[in-house]
């Protein structure tokens, strides 16, 4: 599609996220070649772990040839660490790297692109660690995202406009319902699954947002992410934890929901949306 394209009417656009686990580790691992296959109209990327000038050039050389705009918000707090990454076959209106929230925006956790039909934020949550030290941060960064939220501005001069509806993508880092990892009661105190992670969520899609995947695909069995131990993937010991979160106003406009496990190159694998303007 081309950059001008901002006038739709009835254009299906696929939009895919994926954490990569650094953006320099998996093009090692056979991401180009899955990019060129795939070639989603807009692909939003979680954990670069990568500055600017360490993109692989062999990564920037074929989406710039290819009708993508590269956008990229490392963390300016530590090298290797967290960051994100948006390609895009159609211009943005406008581009932000913050929601106000400090060491959040500084480890580049956000990536905000404002198209005429919607705003799309690609997240990606602080995990909270396994001994949970970082835990404090992850609740008090999901409350502030739901405060962020209800303030959002979603005047509206008819029900079917749908200018600036959010749409919010990324790792998430909670798996929400006991449906959404293969071993729910082994996990409830753990990382990830505790109450208060997963009430977040609930808060969210109070909003009005959601979960497009479940509105689509309400089986389990469907996960995004697995240890790199005990064969977890193989044996699809899972858990779902990364989402696609779509305004009640633009859910009508959904026409798939999908999660890509066969994808491999990271401990996650790539999930999307189909939409249709």
């Amino acid at each position: 599609m081309p950059f001008f394209l901002f006038f739709w009417y009835n254009v299906v656009m696929k939009i895919v996220s994926w954490n990569i686990n650094g953006i320099r580790a998996v093009i090692k691992k056979g991401f180009l070649d899955w990019l060129k296959k795939e070639q989603p109209d807009i692909l939003c990327l979680q954990e670069i772990k990568a500055k600017v000038g360490q993109v692989p050039n062999v990564l920037l050389d074929w989406v710039g040839h290819n009708g993508y705009l590269s956008y990229l918000n490392p963390s300016s707090l530590k090298d290797g660490h967290s960051g994100t990454a948006i390609f895009t076959k159609l211009k943005p209106l406008s581009v932000g790297q913050e929601v106000g929230l400090k060491r959040f925006d500084q480890e580049g956790r956000v990536l905000r692109l404002d198209f005429d039909k919607f705003t799309l934020f690609n997240f990606y949550m602080t995990h909270g660690d396994r001994t949970q030290k970082h835990m404090a941060f992850k609740l008090a960064a999901f409350d502030y995202l739901v405060d962020y939220f209800k303030k959002w501005d979603r005047g509206r001069p008819s029900p079917n406009w749908t200018g600036s509806a959010p749409v919010l993508v990324g790792d998430f880092n909670v798996a929400h319902k006991e449906i959404d990892l293969a071993r729910p009661k082994d996990n409830q105190k753990n990382t990830g699954f505790t109450m208060p992670e997963r009430e977040k969520i609930d808060k969210l899609l109070k909003l009005g947002f959601v979960d497009s995947f479940r509105k689509f695909h309400k089986q389990g069995g469907n996960y995004t992410w697995w240890s790199n131990f005990a064969n977890a993937r193989a044996r699809n010991i899972g858990w779902r934890i990364d989402y696609c979160f779509v305004s009640q106003v633009l859910a009508g406009k959904l026409k798939d929901a999908f999660i890509l496990p066969d994808v491999f190159g990271s401990d996650h694998c790539p999930l999307g949306i189909d939409i249709s303007f």
